[in-house]
């Protein structure tokens, strides 16, 4: 796959000489590519900004094949950009659930809300109207802009940085301002002013499926002829690994409240996290037992009354451990701990809510209740 190598006098292996770099060649290469082998993704083919806004947004740090199936059930749920905007914001994560990183969906729902209110669900035509909106930064208006109204402005994600930076055999990674400005400048110059969805599009399918970060597909690959690091012989080379945060450890306490069959539930998690679904009431904490004492203080906030004279309540006594989890959520490693608890007293309002084990893979909650759930079937 790597470009064949010529012996030097030495009899050292040299690459091959790059050839001249040629924008409209390689442009229209791609986008001939793009039209003969583009996948038949739900969200290709169409215009429609509402749609394309919808799986930019789905797409952002989710595989595709994850997001196939929800993004159909979704525009199912809600075809326009008004009846999202007048849907609850339970019903969304509901759709959403499982998908992750559920603050999108939040912003979804309020982008829609603000498009409906101000402008009857048209999308802005131009940038700075799409940045305006909630959720919507610069790669998703670039990429509204190209692929709905064929505006001329290039989209820059790891897949394309991935492809410029073998093609010009640029070293650095996306975190380098110097490198990052080197791949913006080259798109730019790439970039079809006719054609700029399938341009991008085109770029992001070539690195979703031919120049992969392992064992790019160089042979597929219709830039091959013109790119610098499939001609010396080690494309893999480029661009740079992106330096990854270790993984942090962290104990968790998940409290088990039972009434049968139905299970009390709290919005969020512990530390900020999952702050839009349920989830089983927990805690974290450097231990297992710094953890389990965090839950307790959380049930015995959740009770209904201090004891009498101003004293706090005592804290609620678990049980023996049900089980035990490990569960990742960015770079947060999770290990977790099941615990029986009695009953606690609430009040009428209370931030509890009592879910059948049964309603739980449609309702709004977190893969870690999922997970739970689980477990304790």
């Amino acid at each position: 796959m790597a470009g064949t190598l010529k012996k030097s006098k030495g009899g050292r292996s040299d690459p091959p000489a790059a050839p001249p770099l040629s924008h409209s060649t390689i442009r229209r290469a791609l986008v001939k590519w793009f039209r003969g082998h583009a996948r038949a993704l739900p969200w290709r083919g169409t215009h429609d900004p509402y749609a394309v806004w919808v799986s930019e947004i789905m797409l952002q740090q989710t595989q595709i094949a994850t997001v196939i199936p929800y993004y159909r059930r979704f525009l199912e749920a809600f075809p326009t950009v008004s009846q999202l905007a007048m849907a609850p914001l339970e019903r969304v994560l509901e759709l959403w659930s499982g998908l992750g990183y559920y603050r999108r969906a939040r912003y979804l729902h309020q982008a829609a809300q603000a498009l409906w209110r101000q402008r009857e669900g048209r999308f802005p035509e131009d940038y700075a109207g799409l940045r305006a909106l909630p959720g919507i930064g610069d790669y998703t208006a670039k990429a509204i802009l190209s692929i709905a109204y064929e505006q001329p402005y290039a989209v820059l994600d790891g897949n394309v940085a991935r492809v410029v930076a073998r093609l010009l055999a640029l070293r650095g990674n996306l975190h380098q301002p110097r490198f990052r400005r080197a791949v913006e400048s080259e798109l730019g110059k790439l970039l079809s002013r006719r054609e700029a969805g399938n341009f991008n599009q085109g770029m992001m399918e070539l690195g979703q499926t031919v120049c992969l970060p392992r064992g790019p597909r160089c042979s597929a690959c219709p830039l091959a002829p013109h790119c610098r690091g499939y001609l010396s012989g080690k494309p893999e080379a480029f661009p740079l690994p992106r330096p990854r945060r270790a993984a942090e450890t962290h104990h968790l306490a998940v409290a088990l409240l039972r009434r049968g069959r139905r299970v009390a539930l709290v919005r969020g998690l512990a530390d900020g996290l999952l702050n839009e679904l349920w989830n089983f009431p927990a805690a974290f904490g450097r231990s297992p037992l710094e953890a389990l004492e965090a839950v307790q203080e959380k049930l015995a906030q959740l009770a209904r009354h201090p004891a009498p004279g101003g004293r706090t309540a005592p804290l609620p006594v678990p049980g023996e451990s049900l089980a035990g989890f490990h569960h990742g959520i960015t770079y947060r490693s999770i290990q977790g701990r099941v615990y029986p608890f009695p009953p606690i007293p609430s009040p009428r309002r209370s931030s509890l809510r009592w879910f059948d084990l049964a309603e739980l893979p449609q309702a709004a909650v977190s893969q870690l209740a999922r997970k739970v759930a689980r477990l304790i079937e």
